[in-house]
């Protein structure tokens, strides 16, 4: 009896020992299965409108970020020109497959903001004290509005003027002297205009592309709202000021006097139509944004000497400055908490100095951060190209006050302009109709844009 209940005691210690060893078992392997969960890297989608050289530049400044960062993936998707980039965006969003970090162009703020689809950026800085001392305070001001940083500039760029200094030189003027109005701009182009035997014109003083970006630059530097309401940043703007202030006017006269002066080239709405005509030697000056830097030298190839110089002013007494172009970085507001802040980290990478160091060095886009000057990379790259640091110098005379306006239809309003402009340069209506013409395009866009999105 003994016997047989010692062997009953042993039974059930071993089954209890076996099930007990089964329960652990599976316990550690759910365990197991929870850890490598944890581990599984936060994959977020980046989608970005940088072609060419410089979607090679993004591309590795994406790979530094995944090969030091074993907890976040980023795949980034290039989605062509950002026109193109925020039509997809608006389909994604009804489809439900937006991406987590957005590259948008400036003029797209207004939307972005509007769409209610983003998180503010100012909420990660707040919670997490995130100094942003270091940025760069004219890129910032275009972002913030209501005292919010909405997005992070990443891609900044502003007007400058090229210059063909060996010209300046055959022409008897001081190649280190730019011209500061553009009324000095037309007497210097009636110094530097060349002509063939025949007469024809072989080298323009100078040119600008019909591009409405320079136009609302011209406005800044006049200190005039392009759009009612403080230019769309206190409350919506409801219409354009630029045909009620007097300088959207002064812009448009002396335009057409520099064209009809016959000293002075038009060709056409295409930048990189007047950038080719710069390189070719056909115009002596130009307008263009300082990310065209690299392009431009590439594109001389030594054939003459390059300059830059600050985009110029309208009147003589013009005290505004430059505004930004290029884009900035959003994150999406994909209900995600996880991916939010994955999307934040990599933010803050693409504008630490060391990528924003080569980001300069690579694009000619100047660095969002003024720790990046420190650094060895944007020194050489200031070194071998010091037509550079005007866009620095540039940035720097500027104050946060010459920001340019909130507009959620900008490209219809642009679109607008570039069109009246070009047929009042062809003689076919005057500065003051096609300012008005221009006017209404963008105010009857305005106002079912408004409607839209109350």
């Amino acid at each position: 009896m003994k016997k047989r209940l010692i062997s009953l005691v042993l039974v059930t210690l071993v089954g209890a020992s076996m099930f007990t060893g089964c329960g652990s078992t599976k316990t550690n392997k759910v365990a197991e299965s929870t850890s490598k969960a944890d581990n599984t890297p936060v994959t977020i989608t980046f989608w970005h409108g940088m072609g060419g050289n410089l979607g090679n530049s993004l591309e590795k400044i994406v790979k530094d970020f995944n090969d030091s960062h074993k907890n976040i993936k980023v795949v980034d998707q290039y989605q062509g020109s950002y026109d193109d980039e925020l039509n997809k965006l608006k389909s994604a969003q009804v489809s439900g497959t937006a991406p987590d970090v957005m590259q948008c162009y400036d003029i797209g703020t207004k939307y972005m903001i509007d769409s209610k689809a983003t998180v503010p950026v100012q909420n990660f800085i707040d919670k997490e004290k995130y100094d942003i001392s270091s940025l760069e305070p004219n890129l910032l001001a275009y972002y913030t509005v209501n005292k919010k940083l909405n997005s992070m500039p990443f891609n900044s760029s502003t007007p400058i003027l090229y210059y063909n200094k060996t010209a300046f030189k055959e022409a008897g003027l001081d190649p280190n002297v730019t011209p500061k109005t553009l009324d000095e701009v037309e007497a210097m182009s009636k110094k530097l205009v060349k002509k063939d035997t025949t007469g024809k014109i072989t080298q323009y003083g100078f040119s600008m592309p019909i591009y409405a970006w320079l136009f609302e630059e011209f406005m800044i530097k006049q200190g005039k709202d392009y759009a009612n309401n403080g230019n769309g940043r206190t409350k919506n703007a409801t219409s354009v000021a630029y045909n009620k202030n007097g300088a959207g006017l002064a812009i448009l006269n002396k335009w057409k006097e520099l064209v009809s002066s016959g000293n002075v080239g038009n060709f056409g709405r295409k930048p990189a139509d007047t950038q080719n005509a710069f390189m070719a030697g056909n115009t002596a000056m130009y307008i263009d944004s300082t990310a065209s830097l690299s392009a431009v030298l590439k594109g001389v190839n030594g054939k003459f000497e390059v300059g830059t110089g600050f985009l110029p002013k309208v009147n003589k007494s013009d005290k505004g400055g430059v505004s930004i172009g290029g884009a900035s970085l959003w994150i999406m507001d994909n209900k995600d908490t996880k991916k939010q802040q994955a999307a934040w980290e990599f933010i803050k990478f693409m504008v630490s100095p060391q990528e924003q160091a080569y980001w300069n060095a690579n694009t000619g886009y100047f660095p969002v951060t003024k720790k990046a000057y420190a650094l060895q990379a944007v020194k050489d790259n200031l070194v071998k190209y010091p037509q550079f640091q005007t866009a620095i110098d540039q940035l720097h005379a500027s104050t946060p006050v010459s920001k340019g306006a909130l507009l959620g239809v900008f490209t219809e309003a642009r679109t607008g302009l570039e069109t009246n402009i070009e047929t009042m340069l062809s003689g076919h209506q005057t500065p003051q109709q096609a300012l008005d013409n221009s006017a209404d395009t963008a105010n009857n866009a305005i106002e079912k844009y408004n409607k839209t999105n109350k």
